[in-house]
Order: structure tokens, then C-alpha cells, then sequence
């Protein structure tokens, strides 16, 4: 049964990723890929600190953090859109939108995991 969860979970969240993307990109362009991931992550680590904490099952963890945030989340695309910048010779616009989507998404599953595990 866990994995049909994990499974709708996915589906669930590849949908809200398109439509966060598909509000979005027409304002930022490729930020709005990372402004999913970053918020992905935080909502992860959020989940990951609840589980720690003992406020969480695992299983709720594997549906929400696997399914919805693993489905939400898109580090694939990240990362094709930083090569297209670094293909497209714009150097230091692919160096500044890898390395912040990188920073940002590990700052923010930290602080979700410190503000979960509360």
C-alpha cells in the first residue's frame, strides 16, 4: 500500500511542479526551477526534522518526501537549464544559477529540518 501512496505522491507532486513552473517561468525563466527545488527541499527537510523529532512516521515521510517532494522537485531540469546557459556561453549567468539553486536548496532542507525537529 505504501508504494501506491508514494506512487499518487508523485503524480501529485509532478502536477503542482508544472503548475508552479508554468506560473512562473514566464517571470523568472529558469529561477523558477529553483525556487521549486529550494521550497522542495525545505518542505523535505521540514519532513526529515518532524520524522527525527518523532512528530512523523516513515511512512509518512516516504508518501510526502519520496512521492510529493521527490515528484515536486526537479534537479534533473536544474541542471539541463545550467548546461543551456554554459552551452548558450553565458558563463557566469550557468556558475550563478547552478551553485545558488545548489546553496539555496541545502540551506533550506537544513533550515526545514531544524524548524521540523522542533
Amino acid at each position: 500500500m505504501t508504494t501506491v501512496l508514494v506512487a499518487l505522491g508523485g503524480g501529485l507532486g509532478a502536477v503542482l511542479r508544472y503548475l508552479v513552473d508554468g506560473a512562473l517561468r514566464a517571470r523568472l525563466s529558469f529561477w523558477g526551477t529553483a525556487l521549486i527545488n529550494v521550497s522542495g527541499s525545505f518542505v523535505l527537510g521540514l519532513l526529515a526534522g518532524a520524522v527525527a523529532g518523532g512528530g512523523l512516521g516513515g511512512t509518512a515521510l516516504a508518501v510526502l518526501g519520496t512521492g510529493v517532494c521527490g515528484g515536486y522537485t526537479t534537479f534533473s531540469t536544474a541542471t539541463v537549464e545550467t548546461l543551456t546557459l554554459l552551452r548558450d556561453k553565458r558563463y557566469r549567468d550557468g556558475a550563478v544559477y547552478g551553485l545558488v539553486t545548489l546553496g539555496a536548496s541545502v540551506v533550506a532542507v537544513w533550515g526545514g529540518y531544524a524548524l521540523g525537529a522542533l
